[in-house]
């Protein structure tokens, strides 16, 4: 009698938390994880509208998905977030850090309060929720933060949120040797161009999103199941090996240098 197989890309009884879950690509990642058996925990801080859509498509296909609105960059609701997870998921084996902020603007026009903002997000809320949530994770944990191609191109109007998720890329390399010892992986998922709804508020969308397109070795954009399957290979026993890696899935727009 030869012995089951375990899948190692399987998420079957793995409790995830994704930070910024309930839009974009932290809602397909959610979606993915919860599909491949997670118990799903997908917070956010604005719009209630999509988060209880999330729940409700959840809860009709009968996955372990729940959402809930709480302010990382703030002490209360930090404290919020970490009591969920205790209450919700007890122990946790994944921290996805999908949640980002920043404005679009000239050089010029950016203002201190930009900067704190931005950083505020996408940098420090992702050290303070790291340092909280390690000590609920065991060997075999998993965290993946979101970062851009903006990390390390310069982009059009992006000098804020582009030095921000440089910011945390280093951060991730630097925290990730320090966990790697207790057994607990972290990695860098970094997308190109993905069409969201975020592009709706943006009239020159389509042009831009055709011209990433065209840019891309592929011949088109990478759709947000690939993302979300290449977070859960991060997340998943699959990845056992790599440690402070950034993994870019963007249709092969960086190697043709036109990220």
């Amino acid at each position: 009698m030869t012995e089951a197989r375990i899948d190692p890309f399987s998420l079957h009884g793995k409790r995830v938390l994704v930070v910024g879950g309930t839009r974009g690509i932290g809602r397909a990642i959610a979606l993915d994880f919860a599909h491949a058996g997670a118990d799903v925990l997908a917070s956010y801080v604005r719009e209630h509208a999509p988060a209880e859509a999330l729940a409700a498509e959840a809860s009709a296909a009968g996955l372990k998905l729940g959402v809930l609105k709480a302010d990382v960059t703030t002490d209360k609701g930090r404290e919020e977030l970490l009591q969920a997870v205790d209450s919700r998921l007890g122990t946790l084996d994944c921290l996805v850090f999908a949640a980002a902020t920043g404005v679009h603007r000239p050089f010029e026009q950016l203002t201190g309060r930009h900067f704190d903002f931005t950083f505020a997000l996408n940098v420090r809320a992702f050290l303070v929720l790291v340092q909280a949530l390690v000590p609920k994770m065991g060997p075999g944990g998993s965290i993946v933060a979101l970062s851009s191609e903006g990390a390390v191109h310069a982009m059009h109007h992006y000098t804020l949120v582009g030095a921000s998720k440089g910011a945390l890329e280093s951060l991730a390399r630097h925290l990730a040797s320090e966990l790697a010892p207790r057994g607990i992986r972290l990695n860098v998922l970094s997308p190109g161009t993905v069409r969201t709804e975020a592009w709706n508020a943006m009239p020159d969308a389509e042009r831009r999103l055709e011209a990433a397109a065209a840019r891309a070795p592929l011949g088109r954009l990478v759709t947000l199941a690939e993302v979300a399957t290449a977070a859960r290979f991060l997340a998943s026993d699959a990845s056992q090996g790599l440690v402070g890696h950034t993994l870019v899935i963007d249709g092969g727009a960086r190697i043709a240098g036109s990220g």
